[in-house]
């Protein structure tokens, strides 16, 4: 005897997915809050034409609120990509240590950890930035970190033009490793 297995067919409609970039900034005050943004709009300007973005910015006061803590924590397991913006002149929070132990032991899908420094040359910068560099091998993420100079920043640059154009390039590979991720399908089962 044999049995056939018959299922419905899928139309066009039924299959397309309008799938969202998200992005999860933390950021230490209005400044860095400020060039946070800068990074995502210049993400979304060279990659807006290959799907929606969407952001959700947590400022790290708030993180010290549990409630909060746990929805940006959910925030970032669910973002492709999360940008960490401080001055780099002091430690991380230990609130932001806790979201970022939070999010990490979450099953989570982001390509990438970004850091983002005010300070060019810190000691404390160098050790969050080791810090963030570990999280991100943790998370099998990939990690860019961008001391001093923001997208959108050259006339303010604290160094001569071939410098900043090494500092461009860097935002370029960032937005092509995102590139190559997306191009990958997302079913949304078993990500």
């Amino acid at each position: 005897m044999q049995s056939t297995l018959t299922f419905p067919s899928f139309g066009p409609s039924d299959l397309e997915v309008n799938p969202t970039f998200n992005v999860v900034v933390a950021y230490e005050d209005f400044e860095t809050g400020k060039r946070a943004k800068k990074t995502y709009d210049y993400l979304a300007e060279h990659l807006g034409h290959e799907c929606p973005f969407t952001n959700q910015m947590w400022k790290f006061d708030v993180l010290a609120v549990p409630k909060l803590r746990a929805m940006a924590a959910k925030d970032a397991a669910a973002a492709d990509i999360i940008i960490i913006a401080s001055h780099g002149t002091n430690p991380l929070p230990a609130e932001v240590r806790l979201w970022i132990e939070l999010w990490l032991g979450e099953t989570g899908r982001a390509i990438a950890l970004v850091a983002l420094f005010d300070s060019l040359d810190s000691c404390e910068a160098d050790l969050v930035r080791a810090y963030l560099a570990s999280v991100a091998g943790r998370g099998k993420m990939e990690f860019f970190s961008q001391p001093g100079l923001w997208p959108g920043r050259k006339e303010e640059a604290h160094s001569n033009d071939d410098a900043w154009e090494k500092h461009e390039k860097a935002f370029s590979v960032l937005a092509g490793v995102v590139e190559e991720n997306w191009a990958m399908p997302r079913w949304g089962i078993n990500e």
